[in-house]
């Protein structure tokens, strides 16, 4: 069973669209390396030197990488990576 990664709308226009798309198992940032093969673009705008990129969050089955090992996270079969474009913004009052 493949690893289901989420795909934030900015970036769906580099997997034609997809929302969800399947990995092979690895660490985080394998996955993405992974992912750049298959969607070429994809891995420099989550990481830069194999490092995912301070305004890119990544969640294994809702659990923040950067709580557990960051880009070694292990992602296993069956499990879900989130990725998630940080968001800023707003009015100060």
């Amino acid at each position: 069973m493949p690893v289901k990664v989420r795909i934030p709308t900015p970036l769906q226009r580099l997997t034609g669209g997809k929302e969800e798309v399947e990995a092979k198992t690895g660490t985080v940032i394998e996955i993405v390396n992974d992912l750049d093969k298959q969607y070429p673009g994809i891995a420099e705008r989550i990481s830069e030197n194999n490092k995912i990129r301070r305004f890119v969050n990544m969640y294994v089955n809702e659990e923040d990488i950067r709580f557990l090992q960051a880009e070694a996270t292990v992602v296993k079969d069956g499990d879900e990576l989130s990725i998630v474009p940080a968001i800023a913004g707003g009015i100060s009052q």
